[in-house]
């Protein structure tokens, strides 16, 4: 999630004096040999099983943003802990429902270092803190993504951050009733790599590919 919107929740945690990633990327060259064997096997593998949005959504993954400045709609399963390539937790596709890449994660706590995953650099790996995630619909039924609020605030709004509810939103003001929420889900403190699945000309660990116009 190195697209939009993490950079707005860095942006929006930051000025609340919390941040959202507590250790950025320190590592942004080249890609290695090992690194580039990755990539290759999981375009051939996820390109294979989940080339539109709709396999993702068969397969449980669930919907939680708009397009972005990159042109990507991110969908999670919500399998957080499951450090698998086959597996991403995330995957991205464009307007057109055609994928475009993929998150890996791997849950993290304040002492824990960076992965050493894949023949990956460490230092590709991003932290972020946890958050919950959801999507509202209004009686008119137009569907509004990328709402979030971090750990602390949903916790004192009366909220289990472990268990979200969304009569917790409703307390917190964020939407006038339950049954506006159709997707609600916590967002873990967690490292994070980015891959572009669709070939990038820069780079398939860059913040965007000149290939994909939102």
């Amino acid at each position: 999630m190195r697209r939009t919107l993490i950079l707005v929740l860095l942006c929006a945690w930051s000025l609340v004096g919390t941040a959202a990633a507590d250790q950025n990327a320190t590592s942004t060259g080249p890609e290695s040999a090992a690194e580039k064997a990755f990539v290759t096997a999981i375009q051939a593998d996820l390109m294979q099983r989940f080339p539109n949005a709709a396999d993702a959504e068969r397969a449980g993954y669930v919907r939680y943003t708009g397009v972005d400045d990159t042109g990507a709609i991110s969908y999670a399963n919500l399998q957080w802990d499951s450090v698998d390539a086959k597996h991403p937790s995330q995957l991205w596709y464009d307007k057109n429902g055609k994928l475009l890449g993929a998150d890996f994660s791997v849950p993290t706590t304040a002492t824990s270092p960076r992965p050493r995953l894949w023949g990956i650099d460490p230092g590709r790996w991003v932290e972020f803190d946890g958050h919950e995630h959801w999507v509202a619909k209004d009686a008119s039924g137009t569907i509004t993504y990328d709402l979030w609020m971090p750990d602390s605030d949903f916790a004192k709004a009366g909220g289990n951050v472990e268990h979200p509810s969304a009569q917790t939103l409703v307390a917190a003001h964020k939407v006038a009733s339950a049954d506006q929420v159709v997707t609600l889900f916590h967002f873990p403190t967690i490292w994070d790599l980015i891959v572009w699945v669709k070939p990038n000309p820069n780079g398939a660990f860059a913040d965007k590919n000149p290939d994909v116009t939102p």
